[in-house]
């Protein structure tokens, strides 16, 4: 490769464009050497597949920000300049026929004939990761050869329009785990939406093998304790260019760049809001995986989490407390694909049914709203109680408080290795059939075997050994687990068993000993199923977490919005819920009243008022 001396940085944009003009293999990255001019890449297509091109880089704005085109268009039209006459204006190409690449000429005049009846697409390059990384005060990761920063293909899909269908491309670069939030508040600050990363964490989840063998360029240097982060690449373009199979179009090298005659405004600042400033979130450590959320939806979660804090029944449950627990466990339910939700307490051990009404309406609130969402949702409970949930979740559905049944499964195991069997298709942990595991009130195991009620009365006899799949999701990678309580002797309790040893009545006794990977501890566990739920409508609301969620592709404007809306908690539901529990005699915990009661509290108080509390919150525009 031939060498240039630049001159000073003023005169940078026309000698980058001069050097692109010259019809020989001389100059190949030009990404980040010019400021206040903006960079693209080309794509040029028949005409007859414009609408569609245009549609699928709309749909798909993250890794195909569209600046222009060559021919008017009433949405999107380049000042002038902003297109170069691509005959002989442009980097080296690819050229592709049907879907195949099948040459990279230098120059297209051989080409003329062609061009007249094709469009040049301008797609735009000027967000540049290497200045945000200077900003913090980051060296540059060079690529171990002489190309650009590699790039991915991912098994995620962009949204399909007409015959374009490809998968995502992502760009990574290696970020100290120390630096991540503030890296990323720079990006978003210097790129605007290209700024946003699309996963931080293992590129297993998005399907690629090896970041030692990128797609397209050569891999960037690690250091010891770096994580991967990965932001959305033009380069989705060349598979777009493919899977559309044209005749006959041509697309920029990677890595090549067109220096066009608009202002570059990615350099400068973007102002971030509370909507919009990112927060980085520890979600999983095996797969490693982070979350991202806006400022103003974090904090909208920790009030929910303080507000179900309270304490009616003066437990002492205050000493159990850890701070960000809701918001981890509802980040990691939003990335879940498949819930699966236990409850059950028998704590009235001389009565028919033997369980309380705290339970049942929380895990139900949390499964019509990840219903909402498009998840996969089933519960799990005692056999002996299997027909009793049946009739609640039928109930349920025709009171109109869930929109379809939830399946109800029952474990019948008894080790490890048989709940290793019933998480996983064919026992293989690569296969598990949920990625997230919710207790909300469920009896929990202690250390000696048992299982207490809060007077210290041993329930074994009413309890199935549903622990054994917490215990077995702990060793299964890609399973999290969450545990609802309000007393310390439930099930996931075991991730708080010191404190409540120390702090709860009878805690050396009836402690539970099995954890989840988050405890959510509320004054009624059903108001720790409200609040999930009410988090998981904040996540999905947010802007900023959606984007990350989607990847970048597909719509921005989320469609389920108002069905998110009709399944959150609310007063008259919870009512419905409470009703077809007394009708099914079943009686508060604590009090052990067969009526309009929850943990011995009335429910047209303390119970409707935290509901509504929950979702002021909630649904409040700041």
């Amino acid at each position: 490769m031939t060498s240039f001396i630049l001159p000073r940085r003023p005169n940078l944009p026309s000698v980058i464009r001069s050097l692109i003009l010259q019809k020989k293999e001389n100059f190949r990255n030009t990404s980040n050497m010019a400021v206040g001019f903006q960079p693209a890449s080309l794509v040029v297509l028949p005409r007859s597949l414009v609408p569609a091109f245009e549609k699928f880089c709309k749909a798909n704005s993250g890794p195909l920000p569209l600046l222009g085109q060559s021919e008017p268009e009433k949405w999107m039209q380049p000042t002038p300049g902003a297109v170069p006459d691509i005959r002989t204006v442009c980097p080296q190409f690819k050229k592709y026929e049907f879907g195949t690449c099948t040459g990279c000429p230098i120059s297209l005049e051989e080409y003329a004939e062609q061009l007249k009846d094709m469009v040049t697409f301008v797609l735009d390059c000027s967000f540049s990761l290497e200045r945000a990384l200077e900003k913090v005060g980051l060296p540059r990761r060079h690529p171990k050869g002489l190309g650009h920063a590699g790039a991915y293909k991912t098994t995620v899909p962009c949204a399909p329009v007409a015959g374009f269908c490809c998968p995502l491309v992502v760009t990574m670069r290696p970020v100290p785990k120390d630096k991540l939030e503030s890296l990323l508040q720079a990006t978003c600050s210097m790129g605007g939406d290209q700024g946003r990363p699309v996963h931080i964490g293992d590129p297993e989840l998005l399907g690629i093998k090896a970041l030692s063998k990128p797609d397209y360029g050569d891999p960037v240097e690690w250091q010891p304790g770096d994580i991967p982060v990965f932001w959305p690449s033009p380069l989705t373009s060349l598979e777009a260019v493919s899977s559309c199979k044209a005749p006959l179009a041509f697309a920029s090298t990677p890595g090549c760049t067109v220096m066009t005659d608009l202002k570059d405004t990615k350099t400068l600042t973007h102002r971030l809001t509370p909507e919009t400033i990112p927060e980085v979130h520890h979600i999983s450590q095996d797969p490693l995986h982070y979350s991202i959320a806006s400022a103003s939806a974090v904090q909208k979660i920790r009030e929910l989490e303080t507000a179900i804090a309270i304490d009616p029944g003066n437990r002492g449950i205050g000493s159990l407390l850890c701070p960000g627990e809701l918001l981890k466990a509802s980040l990691s339910l939003s990335h879940a694909r498949a819930v699966l939700i236990t409850t059950g307490f028998p704590t009235h051990f001389n009565h028919e049914p033997p369980e309380e009404t705290d339970g049942p309406p929380g895990a139900i609130a949390l499964g019509a709203f990840l219903q909402a969402l498009e998840k996969e949702v089933s519960m799990v409970v005692d056999r002996r109680a299997l027909s009793l949930h049946r009739k609640l979740v039928e109930d349920a559905v025709e009171q109109g408080v869930l929109k379809t049944p939830i399946p109800i499964l029952t474990y019948r195991g008894e080790s490890v290795e048989d709940a290793r069997g019933f998480l996983c298709k064919d026992g293989d942990p690569k296969s598990p059939r949920f990625d997230h595991l919710v207790a909300i009130e469920r009896a929990g195991r202690a250390a000696d075997g048992n299982y207490y009620n809060a007077r210290k009365m041993n329930i074994k006899h009413l309890v199935d050994a549903i622990d054994h799949l917490f215990l077995a999701a702990q060793k299964i990678p890609g399973i999290s687990s969450t545990g609802v309580g309000d007393g310390g002797n439930e099930l996931g309790m075991g991730k708080v068993k010191e404190a409540v040893r120390r702090h709860i009545r009878n805690g050396d006794v009836i402690a539970c000993d099995v954890g989840a990977d988050f405890a959510v501890i509320a004054g009624v566990s059903n108001w720790g199923g409200y609040a999930l739920a009410c988090a998981l409508y904040v996540l999905n609301t947010c802007e900023v977490h959606g984007r990350y969620l989607r990847k970048a592709t597909g719509p921005s404007q989320a469609p389920g919005e108002q069905s998110w809306t009709q399944a959150l908690p609310s007063v008259a539901k919870e009512e419905k819920m409470l009703t077809i529990l007394v009708q099914h005699r079943v009686r508060s915990g604590g009090s052990g009243v067969l009526g309009m009661e929850v943990d011995g509290l009335p429910f047209h108080s303390v119970h409707t008022e935290m509901i509504q509390k929950l979702v002021d919150i909630t649904t409040v525009h700041v």
